[in-house]
């Protein structure tokens, strides 16, 4: 691990309303574990030290440290400015929950991209669109262009990508990874959900994907 990979702390979002799924995303299971575990599962290839970032009573009982989402009627970028404000580290490692499909190959590719002078990392998905929610954000840099973005009523977390320095990766540079067409696999409704059930029982899915069981959270 580098110098700079020492330096990630990882947060799972989980804090949205969930309104179109009709139930609370970070609950539903893939693979026999639940989305925020899936994900947790992919940031233990960086590093041990993991929250969630929720304002659930109930969020405790995943077994990782909690940050109240204290903007969560901000949406994304509320729950990533608490991420960042939270943060202890040098680099924020963020997820939001419902991309169940991550995995650890994927983070370590995300941050074998970072730089001294690089603010934050995000993927390009095969169409082209930017993927802010899974992510690596510099702490110092962001927190300050969040809270501006924030203050403007700015919510869009993309927005702050493009007022940092950030270091794009094309999906081509992530496509020779296991599983990568399906890395970016919004689940939002119940037929996203169908959808992933699906595509998680094949037989091939979860072949070659390396799994980091859970060894308790490091403070």
């Amino acid at each position: 691990m580098s110098e700079i990979e020492s330096e990630i702390e990882g947060f799972i979002l989980a804090g949205g309303a969930s309104s179109r799924m009709g139930t609370d995303k970070s609950r539903l299971r893939l693979d026999g574990r639940t989305f925020v575990e899936l994900v947790a599962d992919a940031l233990r290839s960086l590093t041990g030290r993991i929250s969630v970032v929720s304002s659930r009573p109930d969020a405790k009982t995943f077994g990782l440290a909690v940050v109240p989402d204290t903007h969560e009627n901000l949406g994304a970028l509320g729950g990533l400015h608490a991420a960042l404000n939270a943060c202890e580290g040098r680099w924020a490692a963020v997820v939001s929950c419902d991309l169940p499909f991550v995995t650890g190959e994927l983070m370590l590719r995300l941050a074998s991209f970072l730089r001294d002078d690089t603010e934050a990392v995000a993927a390009l998905q095969d169409d082209g669109r930017p993927q802010p929610l899974c992510a690596l954000y510099a702490r110092a840099a962001c927190l300050t262009v969040a809270e501006d973005l924030i203050r403007a009523g700015e919510l869009r977390p993309r927005a702050l990508l493009n007022r940092v320095r950030t270091r794009w990766v094309s999906f081509h540079e992530l496509s020779d990874i296991k599983g990568a067409q399906l890395f970016f696999t919004n689940v939002n409704t119940p037929d996203d959900y169908a959808r992933a059930l699906r595509q998680a029982a094949s037989p091939t899915m979860w072949e070659g994907v390396s799994r980091v069981r859970p060894q308790g959270n490091k403070q």
